[in-house]
């Protein structure tokens, strides 16, 4: 979309608020595709949960099971290490990988909406072989179905969202995917706090198979979802029905100079036959940059140990299996709040605020847990109840962290800024980089906390302290300019303006070819 937006740039910008408010067809809209994040949330708290349940142990990993109930010998921190029970949580984001590059050429080519919709079945299909699982090939597999859903709707709902908003209420709306995380992995924490008490030792099967639910309600409700008004006219050049959905989505008849800027970047991006060809060219090397180091930076802010491991951690920690599952779920309920806080206040203190803020405090909290299990659990110890409990304020405050910076706004950058021509390979890279990072982190963790013992949270820690440099430096504020003029935000910036080389005169962005 260079030359539409260069040309909006140079001639002082179109209106850089459109028309319209939030109405109730945009509200149910953006709540059925946020379904498939609910998923994903749920697919992260769910495995962490029922691994540590002692029925799911004995059935599967009867090795683990036995080591953590009657060698006292091996350490805390080496009692759950096992490469197949690593695989079981992080395959699912394995078979995402792959999907999501597939699930880029469906969203370009058909649309949004066939995304969620394939999203929607394989959750269905998956949960009932892990809900119906007598052996590790049915685990595993269950689990494969749910990652190709995953890799659907990561790569859909993002772009959906971000389309479907108002520039002023982008943030916002947007933050909802991570919002939906938040509340999916809350939920998961709370079905297993209660399956966990059944008798019979098959609470872990209601667990894995209640995800059928959401799964249905995505599938089903994507059926009468409307497609986003820029798929429209990239795909087809229907700006009739393009201008019918706007007037639904933002409760006007006044929508021409939205038309207008999505029509002038569906031009540009019919001109470009290869995205994925494309956003390796000069003039998109602030977006390829922010699309990788985004998920890269946000899967080792150490999160997803604490999605996936962190009633494995409670335990090793010295707390029981119940009491476990309750301070995993405290850290949902923590998480949850502080993302709808950011829905909140991210389209008014900006983004580079709300990463400044979250940074500080996850860094200061993963060296404070660090240091309290360095100094006080050992390999052989238990912590005492002041000192675990300590631990439990520490982790449930960096996680309020997350949830206010990298948890919502590491999905966000990446969904505003890439111009229509590259959005879908863009997108399709970060979900791609989510993937490869989090299977990599979450296949690792076990062994990794095995060797490096509390030292690694002083690793991620040191992670996030660069992380929040990066952005300190190198991003530039996002907050409010609508979605097809993003790409003047960049020869704006003291380091990117040197990559991206702008000639206002011609109003065309210059040195394309230049490597």
């Amino acid at each position: 979309m260079a030359v539409g937006v260069a040309i909006a740039i140079a001639n002082g910008g179109s209106q850089s608020q459109y028309n319209g408010r939030i109405t109730s067809y945009l509200v149910f809209s953006c709540l059925v595709a946020a379904m498939g994040a609910f998923i994903f949330g749920y697919d992260i708290g769910v495995s962490g949960g029922v691994t540590s349940m002692e029925p799911f142990l004995e059935k599967f990993f009867r090795k683990i099971y036995k080591r953590m109930k009657e060698d006292s010998k091996i350490s805390n921190y080496c009692k759950f290490d096992s490469q197949v029970l690593t695989l079981f949580t992080s395959s699912l984001y394995l078979a995402g990988l792959f999907t999501s590059f597939c699930a880029s050429f469906i969203t370009d080519t058909f649309g949004r909406k066939p995304s969620l919709l394939a999203g929607g079945v394989s959750f269905l299909v998956g949960a009932a072989l892990n809900a119906a699982a007598f052996n590790m090939y049915m685990l595993i597999i269950g689990r494969l179905l749910l990652g190709i859903g995953v890799g659907f709707t990561n790569q859909a709902v993002p772009l959906y969202l971000s389309e479907m908003s108002l520039p002023k209420y982008r943030g916002a709306i947007s933050n909802g995917f991570q919002l939906a995380i938040g509340i999916g992995f809350f939920s998961a924490n709370l079905v297993n706090y209660g399956t966990e008490k059944i008798r019979g030792g098959r609470g872990w099967r209601i667990s894995l198979g209640i995800v059928a639910i959401p799964a249905s309600i995505l599938t089903l409700g994507a059926l009468f979802l409307p497609d986003t008004p820029s798929s429209f006219i990239q795909r087809s050049d229907d700006r009739h029905k393009a201008r019918s959905v706007l007037q639904r989505i933002r409760g006007t008849t006044d929508v021409q100079t939205e038309v207008d800027d999505l029509t002038a970047a569906r031009d540009i991006a019919k001109s470009m036959e290869n995205p994925f060809k494309n956003i390796v060219k000069r003039r998109y090397r602030p977006q390829l940059v922010m699309a990788v180091a985004m998920p890269f930076f946000q899967i080792l802010t150490g999160i997803n140990v604490i999605g996936f491991y962190s009633p494995i951690l409670f335990r090793t920690l010295g707390l029981g299996e119940s009491a476990s599952l309750l301070s995993t779920l405290m850290t949902g309920v923590v998480g949850s709040t502080t993302t709808l806080i950011a829905i909140v206040v991210v389209d008014k203190v900006g983004r580079r605020f709300l990463f400044m803020v979250g940074g500080g405090v996850m860094f200061v909290c993963q060296i404070g847990v660090g240091g309290i299990m360095v100094a006080k659990l050992g390999d052989h110890n238990e912590l005492s109840k002041g000192f675990a409990y300590l631990v439990l304020g520490m982790v449930s405050l960096y996680v309020a962290g997350f949830g206010v910076s990298w948890g919502p706004l590491g999905w966000l950058i990446p969904s505003e800024i890439f111009p229509m021509e590259i959005r879908s390979a863009g997108q399709s890279v970060t979900v791609a980089v989510n993937f490869l990072f989090t299977f990599v982190v979450g296949q690792t963790f076990l062994a990794m906390m095995c060797r490096l013992k509390a030292g690694l949270f002083f690793f991620f820690g040191g992670w996030v302290a660069l992380m929040t440099l990066f952005v300190y430096f190198l991003l530039p504020e996002t907050k409010n300019i609508p979605i097809e003029q993003m790409e003047g935000i960049w020869k704006e910036h003291w380091f990117w303006r040197r990559i991206v080389v702008v000639d206002n005169k011609k109003g065309l962005v210059a040195n394309d070819d230049q490597r």
